[in-house]
């Protein structure tokens, strides 16, 4: 069901990277609620052209950006504006990536250089979308910025290695930038920390199954998937949202807040484990 949560809105969506993505089904609901935006992506991730597709479901155009060149960012946000009329109410960052996690490097040996590039890709990017953003006056008064992240940015999850880093870094941009963001043009900033999901990227996590198998079993709602993601999405983008900023929203099960449920108590009752 549908309420027009964002009829008359504009927006971004960046990271959609085919129909397992999260960013996927946010913009199939803002489409849904009435909303109007551009799809973006890096030009490597638009070769697999799935995007595309979208872009047809949701009459919606892609243009390619690296989000870590500011020059492609303001060209993506003025071509942005002329496409759909005008300023922009809402934008979805849904960018992640680690060199050191794809080739299995292991935490205390991590490659520098892969880890620069992974918190630029995942954390400082957004940093560099909202500084663009700011700059250019690209979003309306009461506009909404949202992005993805994980727990992994406050508890050790043991191969999301230096991912946990570039998540810790960008929940404190989302508090900061929310902060300047704010008092200058009333733009809020959150992020949504989601279970573990099985999204193209998140499964080639080391350990993906233990760690989706886990959290399940320990939420007293089970794992969220990305559609309802998506839903706390859409309520931030929408006016619903008005007063919430600087926050981190906890869409989990109630993962966040357990220590141990009946559940694996049982497991490890029943288990034989040994020190």
């Amino acid at each position: 069901m549908a309420y027009n949560l964002l009829k008359g809105k504009r927006g971004i969506i960046f990271g959609a990277l085919d129909e397992n993505s999260i960013a996927w089904k946010v913009a199939i609901k803002a489409k849904e609620e009435g909303g109007e935006f551009v799809l973006s992506n890096s030009p490597i991730a638009l070769r697999k052209k799935d995007i595309f597709e979208l872009g047809k479901k949701t009459n919606s155009q892609i243009i390619a950006a690296d989000v870590t060149e500011i020059s492609e960012l303001e060209d993506l946000f003025d071509e942005s504006i002329k496409i759909l009329g005008g300023k922009l109410d809402f934008i979805l960052h849904s960018v992640g990536m680690s060199p050191n996690v794809r080739k299995d490097i292991p935490y205390s040996e991590l490659n520098y250089d892969y880890l620069m590039k992974t918190l630029d890709v995942s954390a400082i990017s957004l940093h560099k979308i909202l500084s663009v953003a700011l700059k250019m006056d690209a979003i309306n008064e009461w506009g909404s910025v949202v992005t993805l992240s994980y727990i992994a940015s406050q508890r050790v999850f043991s191969s999301y290695s230096d991912m946990s880093h570039a998540k810790a870094m960008l929940e404190s941009i989302v508090k900061q930038f929310g902060y300047h963001y704010g008092v200058r043009k009333k733009v809020r900033i959150n992020a949504v920390s989601q279970s573990p999901t099985r999204t193209t990227a998140g499964a080639g996590v080391s350990g993906f199954n233990a760690f989706y198998n886990y959290a399940d079993a320990m939420s007293p709602l089970g794992n969220a998937d990305s559609n309802s993601c998506a839903n706390v999405c859409i309520f931030l983008f929408s006016d619903l949202s008005k007063q919430i900023t600087m926050q981190t929203v906890y869409n989990d099960g109630g993962f966040s807040s357990m220590g141990i449920s009946n559940k694996l108590i049982q497991q490890y009752i029943d288990g034989d484990c040994k020190e």
